[in-house]
């Protein structure tokens, strides 16, 4: 068996989620370019949902970590969630005010969910960046996620067709020929003709190195799921897998 072959085995092996389950935690800010200080305020919408179906919306405990990173210095948000039912479910809400220009990675480790159709615990490490006044540094930031994606193309700021670049990591290196799920926030204004249309799948590089163009304008999210090396307890007390997911959002706007 050639080394290529075996690492994408291996990469296979550590892979999981189903396109058929394919779940994405959400964290959308109000705007992800802030050029004047009237566009200073901004919200988060939370949950943990498909995207790309518009739903059905996952019941999320209260996240374990929110936070912010800007200059090298993290911020510890949780104060600022905002518990609400959405279509019966917990999902959250939360207010930032940016006060100087800087690049704002936000990110969210979300209480762990028990899927039971897959028998699998699932935790979402989410990150999304706001560009604040100018800023042009930090971007590529990493939070320190057991599995992250380091973006390569700044995310944010992109047209409609272009295409978003980053690697894959795990305990801070590349996972070579890791899968990456992609999907759309359509909002209900997108109807796939199948499902393999649903969630798209990108595979990295060697070195973890994945890229894909982006055909409509709104919000992406980049998912790079792999298995944890040790299995968690699940409600009933049973030994099971724990899907780690490193996600990014970026969004798209169509070029008048």
């Amino acid at each position: 068996m050639s080394l290529k072959m075996a690492l994408a085995g291996a990469a296979l092996a550590t892979c999981v989620g189903s396109n058929a389950y394919a779940h994405f935690q959400e964290l959308i800010p109000s705007t992800q370019i802030a050029s004047e200080k009237k566009d200073a305020k901004i919200s988060f919408n939370i949950r943990f949902t498909h995207p790309m179906a518009n739903g059905p919306i996952m019941e999320m405990g209260p996240p374990t970590v929110f936070g912010v990173l800007a200059d090298g210095v993290r911020t510890d948000l949780r104060s600022a969630l905002k518990a609400k039912k959405t279509n019966g479910k917990s999902t959250y809400t939360a207010d930032f005010k940016l006060a100087r220009p800087a690049e704002h990675v936000f990110f969210i480790q979300p209480a762990p969910y028990w899927e039971p159709a897959e028998e699998t615990m699932i935790i979402h490490y989410t990150k999304v960046v706001v560009n604040a006044f100018g800023a042009d540094e930090g971007w590529s930031d990493m939070v320190g996620f057991p599995v992250e994606i380091m973006p390569l193309t700044r995310p944010y700021g992109l047209w409609t067709g272009n295409a978003f670049t980053g690697i894959v990591t795990k305990n801070g290196q590349p996972v070579p020929f890791a899968d990456v799920e992609v999907e759309y926030r359509s909002e209900g204004k997108v109807k796939a003709p199948s499902d393999p249309y649903v969630t798209q799948v990108v595979r990295a590089d060697g070195n973890g190195v994945f890229s894909y163009v982006m055909p409509r304008a709104g919000w992406w999210s980049f998912a790079a799921l792999v298995t944890a090396e040790q299995p968690v307890k699940s409600p009933q007390g049973k030994d099971v897998p724990l899907e780690e997911g490193g996600l990014i959002w970026v969004r798209t706007v169509d070029m008048k």
